[in-house]
């Protein structure tokens, strides 16, 4: 059953249709089906398809959220593939959001976390999508080195659909810079994918030719690529026909056929009316304000364009608006996410000295362990305590052995940070601390910890606990001398500190 799953999800995440209540439905499933199975990451993969999904449908600022919250999990515990899904995604957001920087970054680190065993088709997607971040940056050339590469994967791969999703985007990339003979070349480039898998181009690539030819004064081929966009399509590629069916208009009204662009306008506006497309609809109510002008008609023409102008100034408020409502979902996301690791740090900290605790201790110190071992580098674990602590207590008071507590924490730490900048210092319970020194050899170990001893002992602590000293007794172990087992490793660092103990107190044995 997980293998069925992993394969939905898969193809879920390739998908190369535009039915979009399908796949929401089929996401859905999918995650409904991995919260059975009890398969964490095939969940959040699949939440990310159907979140994408929400957004094509207007929740924007739902999708947001999915995408976020899933990218810290992934970050949390280090899931590569998923990151490398969660940062395409945002990368997209941002993109919609006019964030080109942050879409670029996403794109990047999207494409560099994407296994090298992902499908092929995946592959492609992720690039594609760092080549259109990369144009919207400006990185024109690098955009394109992109889209190269992503062509190449698709022809490795047999997939024509993904080759022509490609050269659509190059071609569209290269007409925005101005670069109409480079994208007309793509054109061929499509025309013959098309040709190889025995269909026409889509009603989207169809109107980017038509935009490249109109660029180029080529109105009759423009118009002539566009002529059947009258076939009703299916509703989920809505807007791709109201796109083509203005670009059809736009091109009509500069062969002065003014009926047929009358027509094809009149076509545009329906379809914005029926599946409520604004922005085409604005920009369709433009180029009436043309139509009437290249009529005569300039009463209406001026009538039209002030009310493109107030439609458009409507429109601009309400994106606006929805981007400050994704920002805010991604905003208070973070928010959410700084909360977590803010209270999960404090959770892993000594209230009183600041210092990491035994909690943090256990989770960290075997990954110390374990990095040094393989690379083959000596660690220091030396279990500190403070002698006569329970003099300063009973003589003095529990503020001022708190107030002790304080002070030796802030010695150890600088010298910690002094002798192994990679190390740290715990507090381990009462006067006991835990001091881990990686890179620190058996030959050094007793100068370096009883340098440690005696700035603790010359410390001025006559302002705190006038006549009554503050010494330390240490016992260390170092990995390579004994077990590298972290428990055996504490219990002799703590057989050796009660040897200096017995040995007299305020003395280093290791």
């Amino acid at each position: 059953m997980i293998l069925d799953l992993a394969a939905e999800v898969d193809d879920l995440e390739n998908h190369e249709g535009h039915d979009v209540s399908a796949l929401l439905a089929r996401a859905s499933a999918a995650v409904d089906e991995a919260q059975r199975l009890e398969d964490v990451v095939l969940g959040h993969r699949a939440r990310l398809v159907q979140a994408d999904m929400r957004r094509r449908q207007g929740d924007v600022d739902h999708a947001a959220r999915v995408f976020l919250a899933t990218h810290r999990w992934a970050e949390r515990h280090d899931c590569r593939p998923l990151l490398a899904r969660s940062h395409f995604h945002l990368a997209l957001t941002f993109h919609y959001l006019g964030d080109h920087a942050a879409s670029l970054e996403h794109a990047l680190n999207a494409v560099d976390l994407l296994d090298d065993d992902a499908p092929g088709g995946l592959r492609v997607i992720h690039l594609v999508r760092l080549a259109n971040s990369l144009a919207e940056n400006g990185s024109t050339d690098a955009a394109r080195a992109r889209y190269q590469q992503a062509e190449r994967i698709a022809t490795e791969i047999g997939d024509r659909t993904r080759q022509l999703l490609v050269l659509n985007n190059l071609a569209y990339t290269e007409l925005e810079a101005g670069n109409a003979g480079t994208a007309l070349a793509a054109v061929e480039r499509m025309y013959h994918a098309a040709r190889a898998i025995g269909r026409d181009l889509l009603i989207i690539e169809r109107d980017t030719v038509a935009n490249i030819h109109i660029s180029e004064g080529r109105y009759e081929e423009a118009e002539r690529i566009l002529q059947n966009v009258w076939e009703a399509p299916p509703w989920f590629e809505a807007h791709d026909a109201a796109e083509a069916a203005l670009t059809l208009a736009l091109a009509q009204r500069h062969r002065d056929a003014l009926d047929r662009a009358q027509a094809s306008l009149d076509h545009c506006r329906d379809l914005c009316a029926e599946h409520q497309l604004n922005s085409v609809g604005v920009r369709a109510m433009a180029e009436q304000a043309e139509l009437y002008a290249a009529a005569g008609d300039h009463r209406a023409a001026f009538d039209e364009y002030k009310r493109f102008h107030t439609a458009s100034e409507q429109l601009r408020s309400a994106q606006q608006e929805a981007k400050a409502r994704a920002r805010q979902a991604m905003l208070e996301t973070a928010e959410a996410r700084r909360d977590a690791e803010r209270y999960r740090e404090q959770a892993r900290r000594d209230p009183l000295t600041g210092l990491w605790n035994r909690r943090f201790v256990d989770e960290t110190l075997p990954q110390v362990l374990a990095g040094a071992a393989s690379a083959r580098r000596p660690v220091v674990l030396s279990v500190i305590d403070i002698d006569h602590f329970k003099r300063i207590n009973d003589t003095l008071s529990h503020d001022t052995g708190d107030r002790v507590l304080i002070a030796v924490a802030e010695l150890l730490a600088d010298e910690q940070d002094r002798l192994a900048a990679d190390g740290f210092v715990a507090r381990m319970g009462g006067e006991e601390f835990l001091m881990v020194l990686p890179g620190v050899t058996a030959a050094e170990v007793f100068e370096r910890l009883d340098g440690v001893r005696r700035r603790i002992a010359g410390h001025r602590w006559q302002p705190v606990t006038g006549d009554l000293p503050v010494r330390i007794s240490v016992g260390a172990v170092v990995t390579g001398q004994a077990t590298r087992d972290q428990a055996q490793l504490l219990a002799e660092a703590d057989r050796r500190l009660y040897t200096a103990k017995r040995e007299g107190r305020d003395r280093v044995i290791s």
